[in-house]
């Protein structure tokens, strides 16, 4: 029978447990000796540990347990955590630089911008998690007896109560429990054979990763950086790659059917061109040169917009379904009724802009600034007033507004079940809604 030290006293509940440095330098000190195979020791089980912020730096963790535990910040820099459970995992902003996660189970965790440079993750498993959890993660290092009581009802339990901690259903259902990689350094991470069919890659710099015969089939990798990547025998199958950085990556030998890829403005036909050239001499001039775009209804679906300036334009009715615009700024823009769902709008400036019954349904609005606009006069200078971001009506089911500015904003009768809202500034926002709304959005 498998030997593991546990701290949970009580495996039913979803919140997390704390862990003294006393008791966690017990567990890691154990483990050590497990590993070893010595005397006393007992396979380190952090399940559901609160663990935010620690230093696991050069520590040997393989084949630990850690399902649901949380490491946001925490410091596992060259650790070797191979063929760990690290099962709906909470690791965000982690530093997990030149660490062993190769045949790890990461299913379901989140991963946000977390450092994962020169980390492998040979045969890694970063799939959806959910109730077939148990059965296919990898088998790690542990005999076959070991693994055989991996999926007792217990260790089930826990995989549910880690699951619905992290990823807690909306309203309308359980919601596929992506591994969230958005923004994570994972420069010549080695990822080759692992699985990342349906996880979220948005703005991930991927440069000089080994991804050779991974599955990312059904992938979000808008706006990734994949410069430099070796990607043979990858299969990208109906990968999102709008906006995705190719060059010096040769795509010949990977598997790239019913992949999206971004639409260049230079493609979205002349009068668009034109009216995009027009308003950012119009923003440069003060309005002197050029003309404000009026887009109204334009299909913009899956365009590289990334950085354009299209504050003060008229989008109303757009469709920018899947569209690339990390970085831009529509300070001011009216995108009322527009079409935004699965929209990449990470760090978008929207200060004062109309969402007003837009759909922005899975839009990543992470870092995204809808505060209020400073309103200036004709010469530039700041009349003491401002214009709060209208958002009144907008869809934002199971949207991500991490770290999102809001503060002031109309949220009136806005829809955000299952919305991320973990960190975002909601300071004199407008919540009022009418029924349940907003009932499912999740702070974490």
């Amino acid at each position: 029978m498998l030997t593991s030290f546990p701290l949970l006293a009580t495996p039913n509940a979803l919140t997390q447990t704390t862990v003294r440095p006393d008791q966690l330098s017990e567990v890691l000190d154990r483990h050590t000796r497990w590993v070893k195979g010595l005397p006393g020791g007992a396979r380190a089980n952090l399940t559901l540990a609160d663990l935010e912020g620690v230093d696991l730096a050069h520590r040997d963790l393989r084949s630990a347990r850690m399902i649901g535990a949380r490491l946001a910040r925490s410091r596992l820099h060259a650790a070797n955590l191979s063929g760990a459970d690290l099962y709906c995992v909470d690791l965000n902003d982690a530093d997990i630089s030149k660490a062993d996660l190769s045949r790890s189970n990461l299913r379901g965790a989140r991963l946000r911008a977390a450092d994962f440079t020169e980390t492998c993750l040979r045969g890694a498993d970063l799939r959806p998690g959910g109730a077939d959890a148990d059965l296919n993660g990898p088998l790690s290092d542990l005999s076959a007896r070991e693994a055989a009581g991996r999926d007792n009802p217990q260790n089930r339990l826990l995989r549910q109560t880690a699951l619905a901690r992290l990823h807690p259903p909306s309203p309308e259902g359980a919601k596929k429990a992506s591994a969230d990689l958005s923004g994570a350094l994972l420069r010549r991470a080695d990822l080759s054979s692992a699985n990342l069919c349906d996880s979220l890659l948005r703005n991930a710099d991927l440069s000089g990763a080994l991804l050779t015969d991974a599955l990312l089939a059904r992938a979000c990798l808008s706006s990734a950086n994949l410069t430099g990547a070796l990607v043979a025998g990858a299969d990208f199958s109906a990968a999102d790659l709008v906006g995705a950085r190719l060059s010096d990556c040769d795509m010949t030998d990977a598997l790239l059917a019913n992949a999206l890829f971004a639409k260049a403005i230079d493609t979205l036909g002349s009068q668009v061109q034109r009216a995009i050239f027009d308003h950012e001499r119009w923003i440069d001039s003060n309005g002197r040169k050029g003309q404000r775009a009026e887009l109204d209804g334009a299909d913009l679906s899956r365009a590289d917009l990334r950085g354009v300036n299209l504050s003060g334009a008229s989008l109303r009715g757009a469709n920018l379904t899947g569209a690339s615009l990390a970085g831009g700024r529509f300070m001011m823009a009216d995108l009322s009724g527009a079409l935004l769902d699965g929209a990449n709008l990470y760090g978008v400036d929207l200060s004062g802009a109309n969402l007003s019954y837009a759909s922005l349904v899975g839009a990543d609005l992470s870092r995204g600034q809808m505060g209020p606009a400073e309103i200036k006069d004709a010469g530039g200078r700041s009349t003491g007033r401002s214009w709060a971001a209208n958002l009144a009506g907008a869809n934002l089911r199971g949207a991500f507004l991490i770290a999102a500015t809001l503060n002031q904003a109309n949220l009136t009768d806005a829809v955000l079940d299952g919305a991320l809202l973990d960190g975002a500034n909601l300071t004199g926002a407008k919540m009022q809604r009418s029924g349940a709304t907003s009932g499912g959005s999740r702070r974490r």
